[in-house]
């Protein structure tokens, strides 16, 4: 999802490929592609501007090519070939100077030199479920996913991660508390990073501090959590999750300031106005809505007939599920077998067959 600063129009994404611009004052989308000619694997995975005038849309596809779409022409200008299918589909998309940043479910993190075939890569581990660009400072991404913890990267010294976030302590169970980093964003003016999980966790790190583990954690409801955006004050965080709550979150005390209602399904995205107190968001319901976070009330909604971008949400509550069942598991398995000792208990427990006929006789006395 793609948010113009001047809030007249958006600019979304669908499973089948088509990109879709939406006119909030008229409250229509338009479609700027071809539709006999989409298939399934140009699925739209992830968004991001490709300037800072705002005028180019970069579209990460399943097939692994990234599209360069004009705003002001309403056509697409360039489309190259940064990946295919078995590496995963994109889980960020990114520029820096003239170069592209791209990074796939696999693990690999490139950086595409304009005008040159070289590009420079940096394994960043498997299952890798967002990468985000800090807006402040253009060369340092964080990355993290399905047990691979938070990481911040420094595209020019790309060696090794500036920062590996370390995991909470064990649980009250004293059992591993499992990573699954969901979405990252960048407080402004701060070296802080903010996080949600898929165990409906928000955590806030800061790689400028000693500590490793986040400096403030707080839970949100009771299902995995999928996006999260920063409002323009910086001082809060809105979430969604996989049963379409939303949620404004104080990151200084880590309270639930309030809740925004009216989705019905999963959310997949979510965008706040880098000025104003407004937050644009799309999911399974099919439905872009636009709310006030002042009073939390809804201020435009239009329908699509075609399911906006995301994750698998289906997919992911399984996954919370088999992992929930795997830890029961876990649990019943390291505990000890008790065998009861067989005594006179077990011998005097165990009917003998003069009272088994006994009870029958009784039985067919009752029954005439």
């Amino acid at each position: 999802m793609a948010v113009k600063s001047q809030l007249c129009s958006v600019w979304v994404g669908s499973e089948t490929g088509i990109l879709k611009g939406v006119s909030l004052s008229k409250k229509q989308a338009f479609n700027f592609c071809e539709m006999s000619c989409l298939t399934r694997d140009q699925e739209v995975c992830t968004m991001a501007w490709g300037d800072p005038h705002e005028t180019e849309v970069l579209i990460g596809c399943l097939n692994g090519r990234v599209k360069t779409f004009s705003t002001e022409k309403g056509i697409f200008t360039e489309s190259r070939e940064c990946g295919d299918l078995s590496q995963g589909r994109f889980t960020g998309l990114a520029v820096m100077d003239s170069s592209l940043i791209t990074c796939v479910e696999s693990g690999l993190l490139k950086v595409w030199n304009e005008g040159s075939s070289n590009t420079a890569e940096i394994n960043v581990g498997t299952g890798v479920c967002r990468m985000r660009q800090n807006p402040s400072q253009r060369h340092h991404v964080a990355t993290g996913g399905k047990e691979n913890p938070l990481k911040l990267w420094d595209l020019q010294r790309p060696d090794k991660s500036i920062f590996t976030a370390k995991n909470v302590a064990n649980d009250w169970l004293d059992l591993r508390v499992p990573v699954w980093v969901r979405d990252i964003a960048f407080i402004q003016d701060s070296n802080k990073i903010v996080t949600c999980t898929g165990h409906h966790q928000v955590r806030v790190y800061d790689p400028s501090s000693p500590q490793r583990r986040p400096v403030l954690e707080t839970q949100y409801g009771e299902y995995p959590l999928t996006t999260l955006s920063l409002p323009a004050d910086q001082a809060s965080v809105v979430v969604g999750n996989t049963h379409g709550q939303l949620a404004i979150l104080d990151l200084r005390k880590g309270l639930v300031r309030g809740c925004i209602k009216g989705l019905a399904g999963g959310v997949r995205g979510l965008q706040c106005h880098p000025s104003l107190p407004v937050l644009a968001s799309c999911g399974l319901d099919r439905f872009l809505r636009v709310h006030s976070l002042k009073d939390r009330t809804l201020q435009h909604k239009v329908h699509f007939p075609s399911m906006l971008c995301g994750s698998d949400t289906a997919g992911e509550v399984e996954e919370v599920k088999a992992e929930e069942e795997e830890d029961e598991d876990e649990v019943w398995d390291s505990m000890e077998m008790v065998k009861e000792h067989q005594g006179k208990r077990a011998t005097c427990e165990e009917p003998s067959e003069a009272s088994g006929n006994r009870v029958k006789r009784k039985r067919k006395v009752a029954k005439q």
